[in-house]
């Protein structure tokens, strides 16, 4: 009986097959790989040839084993339909591929980062992890901090155990109250968010205590969620109240919440910025679209991202190194949305 039987699938090609191939030791191999001038020229050709004719790639899991570090960075990211996540997501990709680590996405969204969440950066043996959004409860920092792995909080203060990257979010408030109030704006709406993080804390400390010092408060404060429908929500909410009682201008304190309540004054028929003006904050590239013209503070993202890999970077060589609490200024991008000057 003939029977035909499937091709065999190629092993991959190790160290241990270079060596037999070259006739030399597999540590020879290896450091010829690595470039060890202790090596002759001409057996490292050699090896370099055999290694790319046979498809030759470095075993990452040994190398961690052999060296302590996997050059895997964990990220935590907040919700998916916040596009100021979206960009930090493709800004942090773009600069770990250029510094040739990797990342490994450990959480996504809202809620608290759980212990078995922290337990996951122990397991696939990160180098460190970038925090940019969620709770980290102190179990989960001790976790973290007991075996090794450094953290750095990205766009929020770090409350235990880690670094923090920030905009400075109190005086972007600030200058946010300066600019409207220069536009002869006398009664305020702010859309917050009920979450207890220090970004929007500091956004609305920053905006209330400018205002304050000018004998003005805010008339107007509800919650837009965080998220675009609860922006909407409150535009709704504002549109709904008589013109005279309005407020003359909103601040937003994220652009994802700043365009819902556009979007809801637009389909109430209510002109921005001729009948109120519209700001948010973050500076994401949607905000910039026409059919926004949104005035924002922008974040210094890319600057941001490289300081905490630069922070990382230096606690996975030396975890003595104490935390470092760095806050960059934003950028105030004025835009048709608050009229321009």
């Amino acid at each position: 009986m003939n029977s035909t039987l499937p091709p065999s699938t190629p092993r991959r090609a190790t160290v241990v097959t270079l060596s037999a191939l070259a006739g030399v030791a597999p540590s020879t191999v290896t450091r010829a790989l690595k470039g060890d001038t202790r090596i002759s020229q001409k057996m490292r050709d050699l090896i370099i040839g055999l290694a790319k004719e046979h498809g030759y790639m470095p075993n990452v899991l040994a190398r961690t084993l052999s060296s302590g570090k996997s050059g895997l960075y964990g990220l935590v990211l907040g919700p998916a339909e916040n596009p100021f996540y979206t960009e930090l997501l493709h800004e942090a990709t773009r600069q770990a591929e250029k510094l040739g680590f990797r990342l490994l996405i450990i959480h996504a969204g809202g809620g608290p980062i759980e212990d078995t969440t922290a337990q996951a950066l122990i397991q696939y043996q990160v180098d460190g992890c970038i925090i940019s959004s969620a709770i980290l409860s102190s179990k989960a920092a001790d976790i973290c901090a007991q075996n090794n792995v450094p953290l750095v909080m990205v766009n929020r203060v770090a409350l235990s155990h880690g670094c923090f990257v920030t905009c400075d979010n109190r005086a972007g408030g600030a200058e946010m109250a300066k600019l409207l109030m220069s536009r002869g704006c006398r009664r305020f709406g702010l859309i917050y968010t009920s979450s207890t993080s220090s970004t929007s804390r500091e956004r609305e400390e920053g905006f209330v205590a400018e205002l304050e010092q000018a004998g003005l408060a805010l008339s107007l404060r509800i919650d837009g969620h965080s998220n675009y429908d609860g922006g909407f929500e409150a535009g709704r909410e504002i549109a709904a109240i008589p013109s005279a009682e309005r407020p003359d201008a909103i601040f937003a304190l994220s652009d994802i919440m700043a365009m819902g309540v556009l979007d809801a004054l637009r389909l109430a028929s209510i002109d921005v910025p001729g009948d109120i003006l519209v700001a948010g904050f973050d500076g994401v590239a949607a905000s910039a679209r026409p059919i926004y013209d949104l005035t924002t503070i922008q974040q210094p993202l890319p600057l941001m991202i490289q300081r905490a890999f630069e922070l990382l970077r230096a606690r996975t060589v030396d975890p003595s190194l104490p935390d470092e609490l760095i806050a960059m200024r934003g950028k105030l991008i004025v835009r048709g949305s608050t009229g321009r000057a």
